[in-house]
């Protein structure tokens, strides 16, 4: 079964928590804080992988869940980290996380972390000092992300194959590659895209062979718009055009339509144009409905092939690899311009900076007043506090008050007993 859409929950690894434990030795007096690091949870992670063609398996395991990490125990033993979660999906998988594109696999072998594990919780054994060699904090392990994600695959291939029903689209894909599509002699024969590697000269392209279009495709008609994501990608279309049509020209003008309400970057595409099935016409007719496919399609190459009797086929792979490696030369021209850089500086806040950047802001909640903290490290911080315990919460004032957050909560109006909310947790500005 064929299934190019999918959606999936993700959810990466838990951090463990740190312990809090102390030396408990016969002929050791006072021993010290001996409370280990939790482990880190494990990563989700897409791998890019050859052979797959359907994101069928989705459909019957829509969570994907990695390991969480093992909390600390005593003696400084750090917990196990959570195994990451490896993911196999076709090349050509796009992942969107709130319509949002978050990664597109184009490569076999191409890993990219979609869900970050999150970091292991100190233990107490880490908050030694010479002013407090009795620590009774420890932090929590981190959360891992988690949310769901629509994938959608778009098949990759140097050659999309369009053209109406019937027009000889699966059985040009069957001679002049190793592809197997079903063929009959009735329209909509093939339901799901089909790929095939075509072999000329010395070098090859990848073709791929959709469904049928039809008129009002574009919109959803026929088979069209489900598959049409299909050709997005390709370098070169080679369109289809049936020799027996009553008029070859309107065929051609409806199909490039379709292609044209779809995306306009789609109609722009190099195009080769072909009139297949010519074995049963003689050689005056076969020129007539070339030259009127011809004077449709303007300065785009036109040829007459018989897949049945393998007349016309080298002539057109031909061009469509010399129009494929054109396509691609220039694809590989394009990123590179657009990685130079215009020699112009740009002043913006580094890694370090964003992530201690900070906001606060009061909001009334009902009856009470809250004030809220935004920033990357304090919610990091607060997200490993153990709030339940006198010790966790005080460290997060403290850290607080060095990072210049309780100055100005103060001078936003906080007093002792107001509401701080970081995340989702609240606690009040001083111990009350």
């Amino acid at each position: 079964m064929f299934v190019d859409t999918a959606k999936v929950f993700v959810q990466a690894g838990r951090g463990g928590d740190g312990a809090v434990s102390f030396r408990h030795e016969i002929y050791v007096d006072k021993g010290g804080p001996d409370g280990g690091d939790g482990g880190n949870g494990g990563d989700v992670i897409f791998v890019a992988t050859e052979g797959l063609n359907t994101l069928i398996d989705f459909r019957y395991k829509p969570e994907l869940k990695a390991e969480p990490g093992v909390s600390g125990s005593k003696r400084k033993r750090r917990g196990k980290s959570g195994e990451p979660l490896y993911v196999k999906v076709p090349v050509g998988t796009v992942v969107r996380r709130e319509g949002e594109i978050i990664a597109d696999f184009v490569e076999d072998g191409q890993e990219e972390v979609i869900a970050k594990g999150g970091d292991g919780g100190f233990g107490n054994a880490h908050f030694k000092s010479s002013v407090r060699q009795t620590p009774r904090v420890a932090e929590r392990g981190e959360p891992g992300d988690e949310f769901e994600l629509e994938l959608e695959l778009k098949l990759l291939a140097d050659v999309g194959l369009v053209g109406f029903p019937n027009a000889g689209k699966s059985t040009f894909l069957s001679v002049v590659t190793n592809a197997r599509p079903e063929i009959a002699n009735y329209a909509f024969t093939t339901l799901t895209p089909n790929l095939g590697v075509a072999d000329i000269d010395d070098g090859s392209i990848l073709i791929a062979d959709i469904p049928g279009l039809i008129e009002g495709a574009s919109e959803g008609k026929g088979l069209g718009d489900a598959f049409l994501r299909h050709i997005e990608r390709t370098a070169v279309i080679l369109h289809l055009v049936d020799a027996y049509s009553e008029d070859v020209a309107a065929a051609y003008k409806t199909i490039r339509g379709e292609l044209a309400a779809y995306s306009e970057d789609l109609a722009s595409r190099p195009e080769v144009v072909a009139l297949t099935k010519v074995e049963g016409l003689d050689d005056e007719l076969i020129a007539m409905q070339k030259d009127a496919l011809q004077a449709a399609a303007g300065d785009v190459p036109v040829f007459a092939l018989s897949s049945q009797a393998h007349t016309g086929l080298t002539d057109v792979l031909r061009e469509l690899r010399r129009e494929v490696v054109e396509m691609r030369e220039a694809e590989k021209a394009a990123a590179e311009e657009d990685e130079d850089t215009s020699g112009l500086a740009v002043i913006s806040l580094g890694v370090e900076e964003k992530a201690l950047a900070w906001k606060v802001k009061k909001v009334e909640d009902g009856e009470r007043t809250v004030f809220v903290v935004k920033g990357h490290k304090i919610e990091k911080f607060a997200r490993r506090t153990r709030f339940e315990t006198f010790e966790g919460v005080n460290r997060l004032r403290d850290i607080m008050k060095k990072m210049g957050i309780t100055h100005a909560l103060q001078r936003a109006g906080a007093e002792g007993d107001s509401i701080i909310k970081i995340g989702l947790d609240e606690f009040t500005l001083v111990e009350q």
